[in-house]
């Protein structure tokens, strides 16, 4: 058995005794619950302390005029969403409408004629009803969404694995509340490590969902293959086998995946790879040169069944870094354009003392580029660094 809702409850504002008298006495009939105020100050005292569905405001009081009121009111996040009608006789129209402009819902002409009183009461409280109601379903999405974001941060490792003599850092800063990006590190056995970073397409929560599958489907084909294979054929068979299985099982969902995955030897510094679509990772001297730049391979990850995949090769020296990144690195636009590629190369020419702190360069300076602006992509950065 539902319960019924209790009676609006109505605030009126009215210097004028009568008025508040009258105007009263109308909407208890009509079936409100009614408080009066005499002036401004009491009113926000009042709507401060107590919970209400309309004010119904006069425009001209001592003190606090209807117009001071209402500009206190719109300023205070508590009130701001409770409907304000105006209270004006016929020659106050311009001072309405300025009222109007402030953010008040409607206004309620003197004389009081009681149909009118009834439909614009009862129009502005549909509204609050209608806001609150959007107000609730946006609250519980950013609920859901929220528990979906920390669910998803599940996902990335807690911990890095910090080989003896390397030093691995990521930087991950999702541009909404679930982000398509994502980078991996773990080890493997004989002295190995795999490192990815990788960035479905689309954004929001369908991005996120197929970040988890990736991100899975990577580590866990990659981890079965160590067991058997040499570093070519555990990134070939990681990336084929992630690949053909989003093509072939999702592919009505269209998506996919640019990938950069590879496996190092910790002892060595050499490194097999497939970079499927992906930004191209550079390999740094420890003065910020350019020592070389892992190109794509093969295509984007699960587009299509079978795409074909060529394994590459590379090494990283001692006190050289890889420094692989998402696309919302590059493409992070302030108000004099992209970040892009020319000021990304000018801060890593700046050399590297560690992984950490190269990444925190970074991203202090695509920060400062964006500003206040909003931000449209995940920003993803991960560095590795042979201590020499």
């Amino acid at each position: 058995m539902s319960v019924p809702a209790a009676p609006a409850r109505i605030l009126v504002v009215d210097d004028n005794e009568m008025n508040r008298d009258v105007l009263a006495r109308r909407l208890l009939r009509q079936g409100y619950t009614v408080d009066v105020a005499e002036n401004g100050r009491r009113a926000l005292e009042r709507a401060r302390a107590e919970k209400y569905d309309l004010m119904l405001l006069d425009v001209m009081m001592p003190e606090l005029d209807g117009r001071q009121v209402l500009a206190e009111w719109m300023r205070d996040a508590t009130l701001r969403n409770i409907p304000v009608v105006m209270i004006s006789a016929s020659d106050e129209t311009e001072i309405v409408a300025g009222c109007i402009e402030l953010g008040a819902d409607d206004y309620l002409p003197k004389p009081f004629n009681p149909v009118v009183l009834q439909a614009r009461v009862g129009a502005s409280l549909e509204k609050k009803r209608l806001r609150d109601r959007e107000r609730l379903y946006a609250e519980s999405l950013e609920r859901e969404l929220a528990i979906g974001r920390r669910i998803q941060a599940t996902f990335l490792p807690e911990e890095l694995p910090q080989p003896e003599g390397w030093e691995i850092s990521a930087l991950f800063e999702p541009a909404r509340q679930c982000a398509g990006d994502f980078y991996d590190a773990f080890a493997l056995p004989g002295g190995r490590v795999a490192l990815a970073i990788a960035d479905v397409c689309d954004k929001g929560v369908g991005a996120a969902l197929f970040m988890a599958l990736f991100r899975s489907l990577i580590r866990s084909t990659a981890e079965a293959a160590a067991a058997d294979g040499d570093a070519a054929a555990i990134v070939r068979r990681a990336v084929v086998g992630t690949n053909d299985y989003i093509a072939r099982t999702h592919g009505r969902a269209n998506m996919f995946a640019t990938l950069f995955f590879a496996v190092a030897d910790t002892a060595t510094g050499r490194m097999r790879y497939v970079n499927g679509g992906h930004e191209a990772p550079l390999v740094l001297s420890l003065s910020g040169e350019i020592a070389s730049s892992l190109e794509p391979t093969g295509p984007a990850v699960g587009m299509l069944p079978e795409s074909p995949y060529e394994v590459g090769s590379a090494a990283i020296a001692p006190g050289e870094t890889l420094f692989g990144y998402t696309d919302g690195v590059t493409d992070a636009k302030g108000a004099d354009g992209f970040f892009g590629r020319d000021r990304l190369l000018s801060v890593l020419s700046s050399g590297t003392a560690s992984a950490a702190e190269l990444l925190d360069r970074i991203g202090t300076a695509v920060r400062a580029h964006v500003g206040d602006a909003e931000r449209y992509d995940d920003l993803t950065m991960l560095a590795v660094r042979r201590i020499g």
